[in-house]
């Protein structure tokens, strides 16, 4: 069975298309990679509601994220922003090393701000990469590092026997 020029011009042009969105993040580790081509997606498939999300969750401006959308992709803003937070310095000192290291990756960029690959700070970095991944928007902040704080087990406020 011959496939019609017309299907096949077609999936070249559809698997050319999605490779062409994949995007070297250059992280350091493919699964950080992966999550970033998947914030990326999510974002660009409602940008609005992306960034209200991101200026709810960082205190961050709409103008600033305008001026970051110029030179970075959505999921690299979103990475900036925790970068920031997980330094402790201002957003604008990650986006300086952006520019100055962005040919290099991610991974370059966050040891340069001193995360080293395997820390904490890279593991929580990474947690809230995939956590934003997963969910399609921004990860809920917790005490506990992402860990659950309960034991499993019921307060006894449920219906039951007494």
């Amino acid at each position: 069975m011959k496939i019609p020029y017309f299907l096949a011009a077609a999936f070249l042009f559809l698997a050319l298309g999605l490779k062409a969105q994949t995007i070297a993040f250059n992280t350091g580790d493919k699964s950080v990679d992966v999550y970033l081509n998947d914030i990326n997606v999510q974002a660009k498939a409602d940008l609005t509601l992306f960034n209200k999300n991101l200026t709810a969750e960082f205190s961050i401006s709409s103008g600033k994220i305008a001026e970051y959308s110029r030179i970075m992709q959505p999921a690299e803003i979103y990475y900036s922003l925790q970068i920031a937070v997980i330094i402790g310095k201002p957003v604008e000192t990650v986006v300086r090393t952006y520019k100055a290291h962005k040919g290099k990756g991610w991974g370059v960029i966050a040891k340069e701000l001193g995360i080293k690959p395997g820390s904490a700070e890279f593991h929580r970095l990474k947690d809230s990469a995939k956590g934003k991944s997963a969910k399609g928007k921004p990860g809920k902040k917790t005490t506990s590092g992402g860990k659950s704080t309960g034991n499993g087990k019921s307060n006894g406020n449920g219906k039951g026997k007494k």
